[in-house]
């Protein structure tokens, strides 16, 4: 079904990032989208390992320039764009000095997860949201892959909700085995301040509890990897909301 306008928000994608499932799942799902006469965009964060000399990034000035307000700080929205190499589709990149110019991901070099994981998610999120925004672009169907993005529709029917710009999107959420890690205790009193509590995540705020809340928020969830996780696992069969086995990328038309 071509003529959709699909937006892959993700937290991985080859080849800026390589050997992992999710980074190829959403490469290979975006293309064939593409390929099959689809107005796809992806937004991603611009990790600090992502070269922008490599890959051409370059900062999209009319886009650029917002202030998101996390926890009381403001923080200023960067956004960069690629095309995705020998073809024509746009990537779009989350960038901030604070949140995302460093060179690992989640972890540090001891392993211990970054105490700001929880702004940078929150950031990421809001910036995605409002930046589509500015593109005056309406996607029919948003998929999301990678923690990060799971904030995506916890926003959308919280703070986002009176906002009409989204309301005949359909959110898909792929499940992955990512690493699990505690989000800052005082992550309650950052979404505090954007008008979200209640969320069951709240009792317990880990990577992962925030991905299975944000099953509640969603059109459908479908297995990123085949095989996941006994929580995870345990929380796709239990949850209400449409489900999906794992699809090869020639089935994933399908679902949306």
């Amino acid at each position: 079904m071509p003529n959709q306008k699909i937006l892959y928000i993700t937290t991985e994608m080859y080849p800026y990032q390589e050997d992992t499932n999710m980074a190829a799942v959403v490469n290979k799902m975006a293309l064939k989208m593409h390929q099959e006469g689809n107005d796809v965009r992806v937004f991603m964060p611009r990790f600090g390992q992502i070269s922008e000399r490599k890959f051409q990034l370059h900062e999209v000035i009319r886009l650029s320039g917002m202030n998101i307000i996390i926890n009381d700080l403001d923080q200023p929205l960067i956004i960069k764009v690629a095309s995705l190499p020998g073809e024509r589709l746009q990537v779009y990149f989350i960038d901030n000095e604070e949140y995302f110019k460093r060179k690992q991901y989640y972890f540090d070099d001891e392993g211990n997860p970054f105490e700001d994981n929880d702004e940078r998610a929150i950031f990421f999120a809001r910036g995605v949201i409002e930046t589509i925004k500015k593109l005056n672009w309406v996607p029919d169907v948003i998929h999301l892959n990678g923690w990060m993005a799971s904030f995506v529709p916890i926003y959308l029917k919280t703070y986002y909700e009176s906002d009409t710009y989204f309301k005949d999107a359909k959110i898909v959420l792929s499940l992955y085995n990512e690493k699990d890690a505690d989000l800052d205790k005082k992550i309650d009193e950052k979404l505090q301040f954007d008008n979200i509590s209640g969320l069951k995540a709240l009792d317990n705020p880990t990577i992962k509890s925030f991905v299975i809340e944000s099953m509640n928020y969603v059109n459908a969830v479908v297995k990123g990897d085949e095989f996941l996780d006994e929580d995870l696992d345990k929380a796709f069969n239990e949850t209400a909301t449409e489900k999906s086995e794992y699809l090869d990328i020639d089935s994933i038309n399908q679902l949306y």
